[in-house]
């Protein structure tokens, strides 16, 4: 029972970050509202599932795909937090630039983890830079208060 070999959660934890990406992202190019089906894969695809993918990660003794998985399934459920609590009346609105601050951390913390991908897999660095970029861009349009970058950020993710 000690020997039971783990599988490999790291294509649960890419999907459930890139499914859930591709929904928003069709929500920042204008094709849908954010509505119910975007906020549910924010907490359940996107963030519960990238965390315990996470935590398999640490079974494994991977810290790059701990890190990366328990921390992009966070950053879901506190976007959906984020997006969910005015709604049911528990704060206001999110600020706009505050938004955009919050993007941008996101945006450092993965540049950094772009970094840790330099001697990986081009995949890997492909998909940490230009998810690098889609943060950068969402973080300006929401700080300059400018819908088509946020729109043309969509595109790009």
């Amino acid at each position: 029972m000690g020997n039971t070999k783990l599988a490999n959660p790291a294509p649960l934890g890419l999907m459930g970050f890139g499914m859930t990406t591709i929904l928003l992202n069709l929500h920042n190019v204008g094709y849908f509202a954010l509505d119910g089906i975007i906020l549910a894969m924010g907490i359940f695809y996107g963030g519960i599932a990238q965390i315990f993918a996470g935590l398999l990660e640490y079974k494994k003794g991977n810290t790059f795909g701990l890190t990366a998985f328990t921390s992009y399934g966070s950053f879901w459920l506190t976007l959906v937090a984020i997006l969910l609590m005015p709604k049911l009346g528990l704060t206001d609105a999110p600020n706009a630039q505050f938004l955009g601050v919050y993007l941008g951390l996101w945006g450092v913390f993965t540049l950094f983890m772009f970094f840790g991908t330099l001697k990986g897999a081009r995949v890997l660095q492909f998909v940490f830079f230009s998810l690098t970029v889609l943060f950068a861009l969402l973080a300006i349009g929401n700080i300059a208060g400018n819908a088509a970058i946020i729109h043309f950020a969509g595109w790009i993710g």
